[in-house]
């Protein structure tokens, strides 16, 4: 383990949090992906019946 000294909590604390936000925005933009991947499935689906 690192020597973090006094600011051990500071420190672990603020790679926590990055770690958790990285996390979560790779799940959202994953999420909103598949979400978007699908209404364009839907349109060329529809656009193409209709041509």
């Amino acid at each position: 383990m690192l020597e973090l000294g006094k600011y051990a909590d500071a420190i672990l604390s603020s790679w926590g949090a990055t770690l958790a936000l990285l996390i979560a925005l790779i799940l959202v933009t994953w999420r909103r992906s598949v979400q978007v991947k699908k209404a364009l499935h839907t349109a060329e689906k529809r656009a193409s019946g209709n041509g």
